[in-house]
């Protein structure tokens, strides 16, 4: 199975805007920090799935972001491609979020968080500022990462 998706990290004062996905029952990134984002749906393009899950997440309004990367999960029987983004020109009222709670964290701290393994290899590239990248993650079964370079 084939799945697209979009992660941004929202960017003020060297900080990201981090969800603690805590809320959803069966998730598979319960407990887990990540970025804003979701999958895509039918007939929207990366960029379109990014505002709209921003906007849906957050509050938050888009009205510019960086595409960043390309990053290819490989776990169980998915391939999932998530279009990375990275935004400080965005507007709006945050609102609660239905999957968890967002918290601005220092850029520094984020790697010390409960996050996937693989997210440490393209934050370090967002950190870097190391231009377009693309990076494939693969995972096990029980969520353990067994690869994870820089394409």
């Amino acid at each position: 199975m084939f799945v697209n998706s979009t992660l941004c990290y929202l960017v003020h004062d060297d900080s990201y805007l981090m969800l603690h996905r805590t809320k959803k029952e069966h998730d598979m990134n319960k407990d887990k920090w990540i970025g804003v984002g979701g999958k895509c749906e039918f007939g929207e393009s990366p960029e379109d799935c990014v505002k709209r899950e921003v906007s849906e997440e957050t509050g938050y309004i888009l009205h510019s972001f960086d595409f960043r990367g390309i990053v290819t999960f490989v776990y169980k029987d998915v391939t999932e491609y998530m279009y990375l983004f990275t935004s400080s020109d965005y507007s709006g009222e945050p609102h609660d979020c239905d999957e968890g709670e967002l918290t601005w964290v220092p850029k520094k701290d984020v790697p010390e968080l409960p996050i996937w393994e693989g997210d440490k290899v393209f934050l370090k590239l967002l950190d870097e500022d190391s231009g377009f990248f693309s990076v494939k993650l693969v995972y096990d079964d029980a969520g353990n990462l067994l690869y994870g370079g820089k394409q």
